[in-house]
């Protein structure tokens, strides 16, 4: 396929900076006009695009979407499991109709543990991919980006999707999925914050919140293939592991940091603040923070 197909949701698109978040696809009532609130200020404050975590659905964007003006809003990532392919075709469509495009559809697998349906996941991928493209309301290939970690997932990414939108990965990896994609498709890799001036305090948080990640085959793979050892995994990672995977210390380390990833091929990424309560926090006062020092583009 040619370039044509990156048109529709271009890395300008997306800012280079944007944030991801498990909480904001809540579906608490009480934490409604919370959430609304704080993706008006992520807008305000210039990101380029909010990631909706914890496996959401279409429809966990839409009050986003609803609350805010410029910013985009994506799933990071919905699970391919877990949603019918002409459903999230025809939300998709509605989702960018009502609001100017600003939606964007990001597409993985997930894991072995999380669904009993998990298998094949590279042909499960291929196949939904084409569900989605001969739906009577088709996603275009420029409207959605693929989690992919290992070689093949980056190929789908750059031959049917506007590219890829990896987690848990470091400098390196964004380099080598550079490489895959080449130069026109997007890479918006995650970054996990922790920020904290003190290191012992930083590192435990990190460790806590790891840990859970350790346990799923497709991160550790994807790390082993980088590099790293079955020791580096123990006790929630080891202090290598977290320098790769995390930002830690104040705003102008993640600066820091962010721009390890922008330089190593990046177009974009997104920054996922960790505190010591991760699925429960909405960390505006963080956000605020990081965007006094991060390349934003305020309103």
């Amino acid at each position: 396929m040619g370039n044509d197909q990156h048109t529709r949701t271009h890395p300008a698109d997306l800012g280079r900076i944007g944030v991801w978040n498990a909480v904001l696809r809540s579906e608490d009532p009480a934490r409604r006009q919370e959430i609304a609130d704080a993706a008006r200020e992520l807008d305000e404050l210039g990101y380029g695009t909010i990631w909706l975590g914890s496996s959401p659905g279409v429809a966990h964007a839409l009050p986003l979407l609803e609350a805010t003006s410029r910013i985009t809003v994506a799933t990071g990532i919905l699970s391919i499991w877990q949603h019918e392919p002409a459903d999230v075709a025809a939300q998709y469509a509605d989702a960018n109709a009502a609001h100017g495009g600003r939606f964007l559809l990001g597409l993985g697998v997930s894991h072995s543990a999380l669904t009993d349906r998990y298998r094949r996941p590279y042909s499960a991928m291929r196949d939904y991919l084409t569900a989605l493209d001969e739906a009577p309301r088709p996603v275009p290939a420029g409207g959605r980006v693929l989690a992919a970690l290992g070689p093949r997932m980056l190929e789908l990414a750059r031959d049917r999707a506007a590219g890829a939108h990896p987690y848990l990965v470091t400098p390196e990896h964004t380099a080598r999925a550079r490489a895959v994609l080449g130069d026109g498709p997007m890479l918006a890799p995650e970054l996990k914050v922790v920020l904290d001036t003190d290191p012992g305090r930083a590192r435990a948080t990190a460790r806590a919140y790891l840990a859970m990640y350790l346990a799923l085959p497709n991160y550790t793979n994807n790390l082993l293939r980088l590099g790293f050892a079955e020791e580096d995994f123990a006790g929630g990672g080891s202090d290598r592991l977290l320098d790769e995977v995390f930002a830690l210390g104040d705003a102008e380390a993640v600066r820091r940091r962010a721009d390890d990833f922008l330089a190593a091929g990046a177009d974009h990424l997104a920054l996922q603040v960790v505190t010591d309560s991760p699925h429960a926090d909405i960390p505006l006062p963080a956000w605020r923070a990081l965007a006094e020092v991060l390349p934003l583009t305020p309103r």
